[in-house]
């Protein structure tokens, strides 16, 4: 991939070139190998037990495991000399992105080659992967992650689980409840969390046969139905002094840096399930006749259908532009080093700002399409003969697991503001600069010979706009800024659409000139309807902000800038919209 390491976050302050971002046209034949081996496997192994899973008969979604590993996709992100695959992440992301057709099977298949597995492959001894690492990437055997629990979701350090050491120093033993647990009904292998002497929180590799752990009854639950979701209770269970991962009071190191991972990964594989949904609701519209003609024939439903697809170009766009940040940052990294890992987690976490809105974006924009499909079902939409109803069932855990949407977005901002607060960022000098171009009026033209130069424009008002409320805000709380959570909130959703809408332009300009004239006309199509509609999001976030942190003469000011830095010129909407939804109606599917 070899662009230009970035920081992360500097996308608010700094220009990128569409060189230097990674897209879905840039994949290899290795990469879509994997992407076509995985739908096979969905398409012949998966989909013909689909009532059966739903239904909860395990037994097929744990032979599934096993022949995920046959096929080499349970140990993508396993090191070499540790029997794995050792792969890039847009590989491990395009796997996500496909598998993600198979339904509640996904469920499972994502909890254990990321929160079930990485742990281990992360911070797990020579010993303890020789131990259990081939079990869980060949999927002998499936894994599971225990973090939250009755009393502890979003705030995990206050977890109540406990730990003690025997009195023969050999074992401690467990006691607590861990709530929400995915594949926690048939996996064999728990990453769990508790804290020794009740203080130093830290996680262990807890095997199922070990005595004293309990697997409650299945939850009953909205949807991902054919997903084992449990209870693991720990009743002295005894787990050996050597089976603790990573160092004692360092579990939050774990717990928190896998999250960042399980976050761009979801995120891939909302934007698969918002393609499948999306197809499906096409091809009911082509086939639903009212008033002597298919629905997909009038303008109320064409608009929905090129609203939908525009929102899953970005979301595509905006995932596999972080996949290749983050191959980017960790090829820099120099493999057999003894700290790897711990370099390797730190490369992630440089883009944790980065995680949190592909989480969050991502997932709102498959709540928007399985929605919109079942409103184009009707009231067909709402009987579970149809494949909308599940669909739309089956989206809403998106937007809570990996930590909620909300939770997501205070960390976005949070993250931003913490990297200005250290200097690793200068949001304060280039907020200073953009409240003086505030006080100078504009008198730019857009050179329309440029490709894109609408949305490039309108990019950078954006991200100027961002900086003035930012210091603004800065400048009245001070550090207190941290607890104004609706602040953060409407902040961070400005901060979500600059980078959705620069990523869908940045991969726009990068692949237009290859593309047939057709194509280039509905990718333009596609930026102009993704671009309004992103704007006018950001749009109302930032009039929101401006009334939070500001009033009087200060506040109309910023109200004014709000009003001329959200202006983008979308002449021609109507013809782009009509030209997005007429191409994605012949083809019956998503178009990119």
């Amino acid at each position: 991939m070899a662009g230009k390491i970035r920081k992360g976050g500097d996308f608010l302050i700094a220009e990128t070139s569409c060189q230097d971002v990674f897209t879905p046209e840039d994949f290899s034949d290795e990469q879509r190998a994997f992407a076509e081996t995985t739908e096979k496997f969905v398409t012949d192994e998966i989909l013909p037990h689909f009532e059966e899973i739903e239904n909860q008969e395990f037994s097929y979604v744990v032979e599934g495991m096993r022949k995920c590993g046959e096929l080499g996709l349970l140990m993508m992100d396993a090191a070499e000399e540790d029997g794995g695959l050792e792969l890039d992440k847009a590989s491990s992301m395009l796997v996500g992105e496909k598998i993600s057709t198979s339904g509640s099977f996904s469920v499972a298949f994502a909890a254990h080659t990321g929160i079930g597995t990485l742990p281990l492959i992360y911070y797990g001894t020579a010993q303890q992967k020789e131990k259990y690492l081939d079990k869980i990437i060949s999927g002998e055997w499936c894994s599971a992650y225990c973090l939250t629990e009755p009393g502890s979701g979003s705030d995990a350090l206050s977890a109540q689980t406990s730990a003690i050491l025997s009195d023969d120093g050999s074992h401690y033993l467990l006691n607590g409840t861990k709530q929400y647990i995915t594949n926690g009904g048939f996996a064999e292998l728990f990453t769990i969390f508790a804290k020794i002497d009740k203080e130093h929180f830290t996680a262990f590799l807890v095997e199922k046969s070990f005595p004293g752990l309990i697997v409650g009854n299945e939850e009953k639950k909205m949807g991902i139905k054919g997903s084992s979701t449990t209870q693991i209770i720990l009743d002295n269970c005894r787990v050996p002094v050597e089976n603790v991962l990573g160092d004692i009071g360092k579990g939050h190191k774990i717990a928190f840096n896998v999250l960042n991972i399980g976050r761009f990964k979801l995120g891939a594989g909302v934007t698969g399930a918002a393609k499948m949904a999306l197809g499906e609701g096409i091809r009911y519209a082509n086939e639903r006749k009212q008033f002597g003609q298919p629905i997909s024939a009038f303008g109320a439903i064409q608009e929905k259908i090129a609203d939908l697809s525009a929102a899953i170009y970005a979301s595509e766009s905006l995932v596999y532009r972080l996949a290749g940040l983050l191959d980017d940052k960790l090829a820099t990294i120099e493999k057999g080093i003894p700290d790897y890992y711990e370099q390797y987690q730190k490369a992630i976490e440089e883009y944790a700002a980065e995680c949190g809105i592909s989480k969050v974006f991502c997932s709102d924009v498959l709540a928007k399409t399985v929605d919109e499909v079942v409103q184009i079902h009707g009231g067909y939409g709402f009987c579970s003969e149809y494949p909308a109803e599940r669909y739309y069932r089956d989206e809403r855990i998106n937007r809570i697991f990996e930590g909620t949407n909300e939770i997501n977005r205070l960390l976005i901002t949070g993250m931003i503001l913490r990297r200005s607060m250290k200097g690793e960022l200068p949001l304060q000098s280039e907020a200073m600069k953009a409240f003086e171009s505030l006080m100078t009026p504009s008198f730019e033209e857009i050179d329309t010979e440029i490709p894109f130069a609408a949305e490039k424009v309108t990019i950078g008002n954006l991200k100027t706009l961002f900086l003035i409320l930012a210091g603004a805000g800065v400048q009245k709380f001070m550090e207190k800024l941290a607890d104004e959570q609706e602040i953060l909130m409407a902040a961070a959703d400005i901060i979500i659409q600059i980078f959705a809408i620069e990523s869908a332009v940045l991969r726009a300009e990068k692949i237009s000139a290859d593309l047939s004239p057709s194509r280039r006309e509905q990718l333009a199509a596609a930026v102009k309807v993704f671009t309004f509609n992103a704007t006018e999001e950001a749009a109302r976030a930032a009039r929101k902000a401006a009334y939070f942190v500001e009033e009087g003469d200060t506040l109309t000011m910023i109200l004014s800038g709000v009003r001329r830095f959200t202006k983008y010129d979308a002449a021609g909407l109507l013809s782009a919209k009509r030209t997005l939804a007429k191409s994605a109606i012949d083809a019956e599917k998503y178009l990119f």
